[in-house]
């Protein structure tokens, strides 16, 4: 397997722009992490001191191995929701390593509003059990919330994936064997509780942690009984009498370290796949991503040199490279292990519809993870392209993606738009992760396309009631499409709405990707077969 022949030429004015452009969004990006991680209203970092609580991250840090990575998932989520007022949706989700074993991580942040929920909040645990369960990985719960955001129970409680989905995926995961550990530092109020109550072990730290099904507040409202927190769900009731808890601690730093115990008790995983070839770096500079990529959505590159600054040693064995020559499908290895990579170089046209599908199938065949790079404007469309198929070899390609039984991890590396995004495997398609970048959009189509097809229904409607077509209704009706698409098209409210599982600068998706596959490739494949192809 032969290293892709570069084209990129570093010196000239238009990479120089696009670096300057990218870079400024990679900037950009770390600066809200920073602001999402550590920026907290003083008094919020005070009344948690005044208890005696270490800030979430720091027990994130003595609950994981040191020195080890931690990939942490949906750190933008709510950015652009509630105001600003929670965030990170409140919440810490990822994959790390506790006591030399990979698990998931979900920590509540009481420095939000005593860690209360909303509706952002729910999906986002929601979504980090969904991911326990795919790739059968252990969970370790720090739990410390205040309950649901009442004034916005009506969004977070009744629904089929709100917070009573968060208990039935703990249930599934235990009734799969796969173990978790809940923490209680703080407060597990209300649906709460059940987080430890449904957990195979827990440790509660006695003076601060508490489990009940209402707090004192609704005790008295209900009942009119005056109790104090500790008395109602303390830890020393829950682990002398009630049994719902399994350790007292006497502080956050000794119930992190039973928890490590405990983790290290746990049988270790055995992957389904193991490497095939000693991993080594990329041959050509990841830093040129950011003068690969345009800085205008509209502008087309060549895939293959961002996958050369991705896969091991830069080498790409390109499968049918003259045909369908829009998508480019082949195989590569990514810290040792082999993948298969479907990335698009262009609009998906029939040859290259056809060629993905088939490409998936040679991948499941061979048990080969697939990685899906997205810079897609969708199928394409027009008289002479339906008559060709285009339907349904689109069809058959998103049929091929959708039975695929191997783990399937996507990168949206620029646009993404139209039914492109579903053959694409785009969120709807059982990924088992998927990152953006922060220049990345989406929509169903694109902003200008939007404004212009809703200009001409706007036309056509007045010309069929007979009225006069005013240009200055249309300029408007564009202009506000216009706005709207460039606020929810963005790669920030993207991630805000959990459209994916976070905002990767490009420099940091080798290293993101190859925690995704490791963690992946604890669960078995699925069972091999398809539906229906439409030939």
């Amino acid at each position: 397997m032969k290293p892709i022949d570069s084209a990129v030429r570093t010196g000239t004015p238009e990479f120089r722009r696009r670096y300057a452009h990218n870079k400024g969004l990679a900037a950009a990006l770390k600066l809200r992490q920073e602001a999402t991680r550590n920026q907290r209203p003083a008094r919020d970092l005070e009344r948690l001191a005044s208890q005696g609580k270490l800030l979430p991250r720091q027990r994130l840090e003595l609950l994981l191995d040191p020195g080890t990575p931690f990939l942490e998932l949906s750190g933008l989520a709510a950015n652009m929701a509630y105001g600003g007022e929670s965030p990170g949706a409140s919440s810490i989700t990822g994959i790390g390593i506790v006591s030399g074993r990979e698990v998931l991580i979900r920590a509540d942040d009481p420095t939000v509003k005593g860690g209360a929920w909303y509706p952002l909040t729910v999906k986002k645990i929601v979504r980090s059990l969904d991911i326990a369960i795919e790739n059968r990985l252990p969970v370790v719960h720090l739990c410390d919330s205040a309950g649901g955001q009442l004034q916005l129970q009506s969004a977070l409680f009744p629904d089929r994936y709100m917070a009573g989905r968060i208990f039935r995926n703990q249930s599934v995961l235990s009734k799969m064997g796969v173990k978790q550990l809940a923490l209680v530092f703080g407060h597990c109020t209300a649906g709460g509780a059940y987080i430890p109550a449904l957990s195979d072990y827990n440790v509660i730290v006695r003076g601060t942690g508490a489990v009940f099904l209402g707090g004192p507040p609704l005790v008295k409202a209900a009942t009119g009984e005056v109790v104090s927190a500790d008395e109602l769900g303390g830890c020393d009731l829950h682990t002398r009498t009630s049994g719902t808890c399994d350790y007292p601690a006497a502080s956050e730093p000794e119930a992190i370290a039973i928890g490590r115990e405990v983790v290290a008790q746990w049988e270790r995983q055995e992957k389904w796949l193991k490497p095939d070839a000693a991993s080594e770096p990329p041959l050509l500079d990841p830093d040129d991503l950011y003068g690969i990529l345009p800085d205008d959505i509209k502008q087309t590159f060549d895939m293959r040199e961002v996958i050369g600054r991705l896969v091991d040693g830069s080498r790409f064995h390109e499968y049918k490279p003259a045909y369908g020559t829009t998508l480019v499908c082949g195989f590569a290895h990514l810290w040792g292990y082999r993948v298969g990579i479907l990335a698009n170089n262009g609009i998906l046209f029939n040859d290259s519809a056809i060629k993905g599908g088939h490409f998936i199938e040679l991948c499941n065949q061979n048990n080969t993870p697939l990685l899906f790079l997205q810079n897609i404007t969708g199928y394409m469309v027009g008289r002479e392209y339906e008559a060709a198929g285009i339907t349904k070899d689109g069809a058959k390609m998103i049929m091929a993606q959708s039975c695929s039984h191997v783990p399937k991890l996507t990168v949206m590396c620029h646009g993404s738009f139209g039914a492109g995004n579903y053959g694409m495997c785009g969120r709807a398609f059982d990924g088992r992760l998927l990152f953006s970048w922060p220049n990345h959009q989406i929509a169903v189509m694109g902003g200008e396309q939007a404004a212009g097809t809703l200009a001409e229904v706007k036309i056509r409607q007045l010309q069929r009631a007979g009225a006069a077509v005013d240009p200055e209704v249309i300029a408007r009706l564009r202009a506000e499409t216009l706005r709207a698409y460039e606020e929810q098209t963005s790669a920030y409210y993207s991630t805000s709405e959990l459209w994916d599982d976070g905002i990767l600068d490009p420099l940091d998706t080798r290293n993101a990707l190859g925690i995704a596959l490791s963690a992946a490739l604890n669960a078995p494949p699925g069972t091999p077969g398809n539906g229906v192809f439409r030939f």
